[in-house]
C-alpha cells in the first residue's frame, strides 16, 4: 500500500460504557458511508453490528465486530466492542490493534464505571482518542458535566468543539466552534443533509466565548501561535487549528470532544470528519515493536517483510475458524505461506476476506495498515504473530486477566462428551478469557469465566451454537488459598521396591509475599548438593502441589519458595524423585503455614432511584457490602460498594424487585482478600462432605 493511501486509512475502535450508544452510533456511520441503506435499530433487533442471537436478544454487544467504509477519500475500519464489564477481554484486544479510538460518552450518564476501565485500557496502549457526548437530546443532558467528569476521572485534557444548539428535547444541532457556523440536521432526510447557518443571535455570545477558550487551548500546544497570540494576534486560520488540534490529539495532550443524539441522526457527519482529522493513520503511529529470531529487540517499518498480529478468533458456521488480522508491515497474499512465530510452525492462508459485521468480501492481499479475516490457519490462537518465515518477528502478545467464576458441566450421554470437548476447543480458541479443566474427583467438566453474564452465554452457544446437551451447575466462586506465615520444611522421598530405588531429599523456605504476586521461586543450592537437572523438577512439584490447596482444593498463590538444601544419591535420585519431593515438603509447609482461604471481592457500582436508596443499601450490606461512597444528582443516587463475588449471585434480580426493574449495576473484579472465618469453615466443610468436590451457591 502506498505511503498516500496509508495516510488515508483509520483503524479505529467505538468504546463506552454499556448502554451509551456505540451499537447506534455505529449504525448510523454505516448509513451515512453508503455501507448500509437502512437503519438497524438495537432496541428492534436489526443492528448490523450486533449479529449474534445472543446479541440481538440482549440488546448488548458481545464480540468485537469489524467493518470498514470510505468517508471522504479516507478508509476507515471500524471495530464495535462490548461495554459490558464481562466482555473486557474483548475491548482489550481490539485496543492492542488499533490505531485511535472514539469515547463514547451518555449526555445524562457521564463517566461510568465502564468508561473509566476501557479509558484505563486504552492509556496503556497510548492510543490517541476523541470523545463524542451522545444522547444530547435527552432529558437531563449536560455536556458540561460530562466535560468535568472528564478531566476529573479520566484526568485528560478535553477541548470542546462544539456547543449545543438547543438542549434536551430542543436539540437541533451544533455550533462548530472552529468554522464558527451553527450546523443543523435536516430530519426530513434522516440527518444526511446538514445545513450550514450563521449563528443565531440568542447564541453568539456562549460561542464568542466557547470559541474563545478553544483559541486560547490550542495556543497553548503551539509556541508558535501562543506567541502571536500573546501579541494580539487572535484571528488563526481553520486548517492552522484543525492541525494543531491533530498534533495535540495523537501527542496524546489534548482529547477533542463533539456533541451529538446518534439515535435522532445529529452530529455523526462532523464525528466522522473529526476521525479523518484528528486520529492516527497508520504512518502517524510508531514503527511496530518486537523480538526478532534471537530474542534482540526489533522495530519494523510498514514497508518491511510481513508481520500481522491475529487478534481476534471466530467460529463460522460456514468457513470454520475465521482470523481476524491486523497487519503492521509488509503484505500477504491469499494462498500464500506465513509463519506462526509462538506456535514455530507454517501456515497457509487459504483465504482473505475484508469483513462488514458478519457479511464478508473476499479480497486478494492484504497490506500494512489493514484489517481483515483469514480462512484456513489451523495453528493459530489469539495474541500469536504471524510473519514472513525468513524475517521471523515476534510481537507482544497479548495478557488475559484471570477467570473469577466457575460452573460444572456435564454431558447427557458419551456421544455428547466428545461434542463437547470440540465445541469447548473452538470456544477457547475464540476467547482466552476462558479457562476448562477436568475436575478429577467428580470427572466434571469445569468451566471458568469473567462473570455470570460471560459464562451464560458461552452455555448459550454451546446448547444453541454447538447443540451439546449437557446438564449445567450453578456457578461457583474462585476461591484461591495461601500460607499466612513462612515455615521451613525438610522433606526425604525414599522409595525401595527391589531394583533401583527412588531418593531426594529437599529444604524449602515458604513465605506469604504482597498479594497479587503469584509464585515465586528461588534457587539457593550452593557447592552442588543437588544437581542443576535436579532443580526445575522440585519447582515442578511445587507448582504442582500449588494446583490444589490442602484447605478445599482450591490453587495456592502469593508464595515466595526458596530451595535452600538437600541431599541426592548417585543411583537412585531421578527428576521424578525431586518432583514428589517437592511436591510433598509443600504439603508440609501448606499444613504448617497456618493455610487460609482468599475470596473474590467485586466492584460494584448501583445507579438507582432516590426511593429506593434505603432497600438497595441494606441488601448489600446484607451481602457482606462495604459502602464505598454515594453520589446524588436529579433524583438519581450512585452507590459505590465492594461485595464478595459468592454474595452477588442472583442480585440482577433483586435489584429488579427492590426497584420496580429502575435501577441498574456494574461489577468488576477488584482483588482478593482472606475470607472471613466462618465462610472459611463453611467451604472447608462443603469440600470435605463432598469428597472433594467444590461446594456450590451462596456464601
Amino acid at each position: 500500500m502506498s505511503g498516500d493511501s496509508l495516510n488515508r486509512t483509520r483503524n479505529i475502535g467505538i468504546m463506552a460504557h454499556i448502554d451509551a450508544g456505540k451499537t447506534t452510533t455505529t449504525e448510523r456511520v454505516l448509513y451515512y458511508t453508503g455501507v448500509s441503506h437502512r437503519m438497524g435499530e438495537v432496541h428492534d433487533g436489526q443492528a448490523v453490528m450486533d449479529w449474534m442471537e445472543q446479541e440481538q436478544e440482549r440488546g448488548i454487544t458481545i464480540t468485537s465486530a469489524a467493518t470498514v467504509c470510505e468517508w471522504k477519500n479516507h478508509r476507515i475500519n471500524i471495530i464495535d466492542t462490548p461495554g459490558h464489564v464481562d466482555f473486557t477481554i474483548e475491548v482489550e484486544r481490539s485496543l492492542r490493534v488499533l490505531d485511535g479510538a472514539v469515547a463514547l460518552f451518555c449526555a445524562v450518564g457521564g463517566v461510568e464505571p465502564q468508561s473509566e476501565t476501557v479509558w484505563k485500557q486504552a492509556d496503556r496502549y497510548g492510543i490517541p482518542r476523541i470523545a463524542f457526548i451522545n444522547k444530547m437530546d435527552r432529558s437531563g443532558a449536560d455536556h458540561l458535566r460530562v466535560i468535568d467528569m472528564l478531566k476529573t476521572r479520566l484526568r485528560t485534557n478535553p477541548l470542546l468543539l462544539q456547543i449545543p444548539l438547543g438542549t434536551e428535547d430542543r436539540f437541533r444541532g451544533v455550533i462548530d466552534l472552529v468554522s464558527m457556523k451553527a450546523l443543523v440536521f435536516d430530519d426530513d432526510s434522516r440527518g444526511m443533509r446538514v445545513i450550514a447557518q450563521e449563528i443565531p443571535a440568542e447564541y453568539l455570545d456562549d460561542a464568542q466565548n466557547a470559541r474563545q477558550q478553544l483559541v486560547e487551548s490550542v495556543c497553548e500546544l503551539d509556541d508558535e501561535l501562543l506567541e502571536s497570540y500573546l501579541e494580539g494576534d487572535t484571528d488563526i486560520p481553520v486548517d492552522r487549528i484543525q492541525k494543531t488540534i491533530r498534533k495535540g490529539t495523537l501527542d496524546l495532550k489534548i482529547t477533542p470532544v463533539l456533541l451529538g443524539a446518534a439515535f435522532k441522526n445529529k452530529g455523526i457527519q462532523q464525528l466522522l470528519d473529526a476521525v479523518v482529522e484528528f486520529l492516527p493513520s497508520p504512518m502517524d503511529v510508531p514503527p511496530v515493536e518486537g523480538k526478532d529470531a534471537q530474542g534482540q529487540s526489533l522495530s519494523r517499518e510498514v514497508e518491511g517483510p510481513f508481520s500481522a498480529l491475529a487478534f481476534k478468533i471466530m467460529n463460522d458456521p460456514y468457513t470454520g475458524n475465521l482470523t481476524f488480522l491486523r497487519v503492521y508491515s509488509g503484505k500477504v497474499t491469499a494462498g500464500s505461506s506465513v509463519f506462526n512465530v509462538n506456535a514455530d510452525k507454517k501456515e497457509r492462508i487459504g483465504r482473505i476476506v475484508q469483513m462488514h459485521a458478519n457479511q464478508r468480501e473476499e479480497i486478494k492481499e492484504a497490506r500494512a495498515g489493514d484489517i481483515v479475516a483469514a480462512v484456513g490457519l489451523k495453528y493459530t490462537k489469539t495474541g500469536d504473530t504471524l510473519s514472513d518465515e525468513n524475517a521471523p518477528l515476534l510481537l507482544e502478545s497479548m495478557e488475559f486477566p484471570e477467570p473469577v467464576i466457575s460452573i460444572a458441566l456435564e454431558p447427557k450421554s458419551r456421544d455428547e462428551t466428545d461434542k463437547l470437548s470440540r465445541a469447548l476447543s473452538r470456544l477457547l480458541r475464540e476467547d482466552p478469557s476462558l479457562k476448562v479443566k477436568i475436575d478429577k474427583e467428580t470427572g466434571q467438566t469445569i468451566l471458568s469465566g469473567m462473570g455470570e453474564l460471560h459464562l451464560e452465554i458461552v452455555v448459550d452457544r454451546l446448547l444453541r451454537e454447538f447443540q451439546v446437551e449437557a446438564n449445567v451447575g450453578e456457578p461457583q466462586v474462585a476461591f484461591r488459598e495461601t500460607l499466612t506465615k513462612p515455615v521451613i520444611v525438610n522433606y526425604r522421598h525414599v522409595k525401595q521396591t527391589g531394583g533401583k530405588g527412588q531418593f531426594a531429599e529437599v529444604t524449602l523456605e515458604v513465605e506469604p509475599i504482597k498479594e497479587g504476586s503469584g509464585f515465586e521461586f528461588v534457587d539457593k543450592i550452593t557447592g552442588g548438593v543437588i544437581p542443576k537437572e535436579f532443580i526445575k523438577p522440585v519447582e515442578e512439584g511445587v507448582r504442582t502441589a500449588m494446583e490444589t490447596g490442602i484447605l478445599a482444593g482450591y490453587p495456592v498463590v502469593d508464595l515466595k519458595v526458596t530451595l535452600t538444601d538437600g541431599k541426592f544419591h548417585e543411583v537412585d535420585s531421578s527428576e521424578m524423585a525431586f518432583k514428589m519431593a517437592g511436591i510433598m515438603a509443600f504439603r508440609q509447609a501448606s499444613e504448617r503455614g497456618r493455610s487460609i482461604l482468599l475470596e473474590p471481592i467485586m466492584d460494584v457500582e448501583v445507579v438507582t432511584p432516590g426511593e429506593f436508596l434505603g432497600d438497595v443499601l441494606g441488601n448489600l450490606t446484607a451481602r457482606r457490602g462495604k459502602i464505598l461512597g454515594m453520589e446524588s444528582r436529579s433524583g438519581i443516587q450512585t452507590v459505590g460498594v465492594r461485595v464478595p463475588l459468592a454474595r452477588m449471585f442472583g442480585y440482577a434480580t433483586d435489584l429488579r424487585s427492590l426497584t420496580q426493574g429502575r435501577a441498574t449495576f456494574t461489577m468488576r473484579f477488584s482483588h482478593y482478600e482472606p475470607a472471613p472465618q466462618s465462610v472459611m469453615e463453611k467451604v472447608v466443610a462443603e469440600f470435605k462432605q463432598s469428597g472433594g468436590a467444590h461446594g456450590q451457591g451462596e456464601i
